[in-house]
């Protein structure tokens, strides 16, 4: 796992990092982290695959979309997801993402934090030397 919590960053919220190789993984490990916010990820099964084609005015923006839009199909198709294959294109700000799981099942799942949004409180997106870094504070 590439991805850490940040418990003294915002007492009311949760504050999560990511570090990874490649933007895309980046975005795979964002994504990693708020499901594992919100339910165990080894609770959810691999029966919906959702494709999510996003596009935005920048880097950061399209992060935000994407982690928002994660939890809007929470919110609204009751869906939580286990697995992502993301697909970022640095130069357009565009993503296209495959995520696996299944609908909320409250007898199955270990389900944890309702995540209600990504916030832009403190993010950071950036390249640091060979790593992307990613910090983000989102509310619950």
């Amino acid at each position: 796992m590439s991805f850490k919590f940040l418990p003294d960053i915002a007492i009311a919220d949760i504050a999560f990092e990511v570090t990874a190789p490649t933007l895309n993984k980046l975005f795979e490990e964002a994504a990693m982290a708020c499901s594992d916010i919100m339910v165990d990820p080894k609770t959810v099964k691999a029966k919906v695959k959702k494709i999510i084609k996003l596009k935005a005015d920048n880097l950061d923006n399209l992060l935000l979309d994407f982690l928002n839009e994660l939890v809007f199909l929470k919110d609204t198709k009751g869906l939580l997801f286990n697995k992502y294959f993301i697909k970022v294109d640095e130069k357009l700000f565009s993503l296209t993402a495959v995520a696996t799981g299944e609908k909320i099942d409250r007898k199955n799942h270990d389900l944890r934090n309702d995540l209600k949004a990504i916030t832009m409180h403190m993010f950071i997106l950036e390249k640091r030397g060979k790593q992307w870094y990613n910090r983000i504070i989102v509310d619950i």
